[in-house]
């Protein structure tokens, strides 16, 4: 396939709202693909070159883009941004100077097909050092004059990493499966298999030279994360006792969740990965716990756990917010003495080239214990198994609670002693138990920002003054509005939040977001940022959409507040508009 024939392709889905066709659309091009043509595919959809979980990136700064441009097509600067603003984005306005203006004929040549641009943005991911800005720039204007300007708009969205087409990792599953029989009925193995390995392209591969049985047959692989599993949610601890019977607590820390994978090979240096909650590769910050890590006696294995920084006099543990200033590219060192991480692992999901998904907790925590066994002290002190407490009676569950609120902590989870892991999946066999006031909501609300009032009074001079959020509609992969925030921030934390939203503007709203018109913001941005936001409880609400269709309106937060951003969360691990309607039934029943 050529290159321009998936670029008319992306431009009928950037037409398209309903996401029943935007599948179809997909299937009907992953058909005519090849399986080596339909991996680069998956990951070209989604505006990347790699798995999601790699974190590839060109570091192709916007502004020598423009500047780049500018000289392709011989005109001013000025001309190049005020197109920028008319049209929303640098791929538009390439796409329309393609059709006004005359590009010079390239002396290169270059391979447009599919095979072959997948190839050149490898290639041009892989440049780093002094003078990689010019010689990407030189690639890259060499590249343009070979293309279309179909084939160049999305080329230039890939490079900046906003393709604007709606759809995630859910809906291309649906593709996947319409691709090969017509209908979503492969979705639930797809989904099985996409749990334990999230890598995308190696799926559809699979999917398209062995079938069906073939993606039935993938397992999990040290290096590939695993989809987390998730903990559903109860009013009280005598609710959590009477739904599980005898069962396990262990504290909640609010920290980072990692999933963290070892890889030793004879003669080799060991291989540890620290995987974030959604999946990014993180292991560059931790250099610290990944020393301590690397030690252990393994060949291979995967588990998980918390990280979360501590106070070096005290040991007292820190807010997230603290935590989360270890999330850096730059100044990692520094940053590892001044905020000191301690790793507690809570669940081990393989060990040895031996899945262990299928073992119970009893057995899973079993054979965590006996891999931490024999550490030196200094690094069981920092990296160990997190306590756990048995449970039979509720009494005894609410006292073990607070133990750990008066400490700091979040809470507990409560797991079933015989569950096996599911990955990717929420469900009863661990439940979370956080602090609670009777008849009302004293819980985080993770919502995605999906666009901000430009605001009046003292905020205007800061060109923001609420945001508007969503939670996340799982069934449909879509955001519904649920909240309009304007308390909680600082002015200079305003100022920087609209600087980070700036980056994400869109021109309208996007296709996968669902708003009222009274609530339409004066700023659109693509969905991708999450937040935490506390408020004082769930409402019915004749202006919001979230769970309008599991309800007969739609839910809202009342005095909502916001409480810092999520940055080890994507978009689709917000709050879902289901987990919005079992609180708001939780809340009704402390009522």
């Amino acid at each position: 396939m050529q290159f321009h024939e998936l670029a008319l392709v992306l431009e009928r889905l950037e037409n398209i709202s309903a996401r029943t066709e935007i599948m179809a659309v997909l299937g009907d091009c992953l058909k005519q693909l090849t399986p080596e043509e339909a991996r680069v595919v998956a990951y070209l959809m989604l505006g990347e070159v790699g798995p999601t979980y790699q974190g590839l990136q060109f570091n192709v700064a916007e502004k020598g883009l423009i500047k780049m441009v500018s000289t392709l097509y011989g005109v001013p600067l000025s001309e190049v941004k005020a197109s920028m603003s008319t049209l929303g984005d640098l791929g538009s306005v390439v796409h329309a100077f393609t059709s006004t203006h005359q590009l010079q004929a390239g002396i290169e040549s270059f391979d447009t097909s599919v095979l072959g641009v997948h190839k050149f943005l490898l290639n041009l991911q892989g440049f780093s050092g002094n003078g990689s800005q010019e010689r990407k720039e030189q690639l890259l204007a060499g590249f343009a004059r070979c293309c279309d300007g179909l084939s160049l708009k999305f080329l230039f969205r890939i490079l900046i990493g906003d393709l604007r087409l709606g759809f995630s990792d859910m809906t291309l599953l649906d593709a996947f499966s319409y691709a090969e029989v017509g209908d979503k009925s492969l979705r639930a193995d797809l989904e099985q298999a996409f749990n334990v390995c999230v890598d995308l392209g190696v799926l559809v591969e699979v999917l398209k030279r062995d079938g069906i049985a073939g993606v039935r047959a993938i397992n999990m692989t040290p290096g590939i994360p695993v989809r987390p599993a998730a903990a559903e949610r109860l009013a009280d601890a005598k609710a959590i006792v009477d739904k599980l019977g005898p069962c396990i607590a262990q504290p909640k820390l609010d920290g980072f969740r990692v999933q963290v994978h070892v890889i030793k090979k004879a003669g080799a240096e060991t291989v540890v990965h620290f995987f974030s909650r959604n999946l990014q590769d993180m292991s560059a910050m931790f250099p610290d716990l990944r020393q301590l890590v690397a030690k252990l006696p393994v060949q291979s294995c995967i588990f998980e756990g918390e990280a979360i920084a501590f106070d070096v006099h005290t040991h007292a543990f820190l807010p997230f917010q603290e935590t989360v200033k270890r999330k850096r590219k730059h100044g990692v060192d520094e940053a590892s003495l001044e905020y000191p991480l301690k790793l507690y692992a809570f669940d081990l999901l393989y060990l040895n080239g031996e899945e262990l998904l299928k073992k119970t907790h009893a057995q899973r925590r079993e054979a965590l214990i006996n891999l931490f066994k024999g550490q030196p002290e200094q690094a069981h002190d920092l990296v160990q198994v997190i306590e756990e407490q048995e449970i039979t009676q509720a009494k005894q569950l609410e006292d073990y609670f607070y133990q750990h609120i008066a400490q700091g902590l979040e809470g507990l989870v409560v797991k079933r002693a015989d569950a096996i892991y599911s990955p990717g999946k929420r469900n009863f066999n661990w439940i979370k138990l956080k602090r609670q006031e009777t008849g009302s909501l004293d819980d985080t609300i993770d919502c995605v920002i999906l666009g901000y009032y430009t605001g009046a009074g003292k905020r205007a001079k800061f060109g923001i003054g609420a945001l508007l959020v969503g939670v996340y509609d799982l069934e449909n992969d879509l955001y519904q509005t649920v909240a309009k925030i304007g308390t909680g921030l600082t002015d200079i934390e305003w100022v920087g939040l609209r600087a980070a939203c700036d980056h994400l503007v869109v021109h309208q709203k996007p296709f996968n977001v669902e708003c009222g018109k009274d609530l339409e913001p004066d700023v659109w941005v693509e969905p991708r940022k999450v937040c935490m936001i506390r408020a004082d409880e769930i409402t019915y609400s004749p202006a919001h959409k979230a769970a309008d269709r599991l309800l007969d309106r739609g839910l809202a937060l009342r005095f909502p507040r916001f409480m810092g951003e999520r940055p080890d969360k994507a978009a689709a691990d917000a709050t879902t508009t289901t987990e919005l309607v079992e609180l708001f039934k939780m809340q009704k029943m402390r009522k």
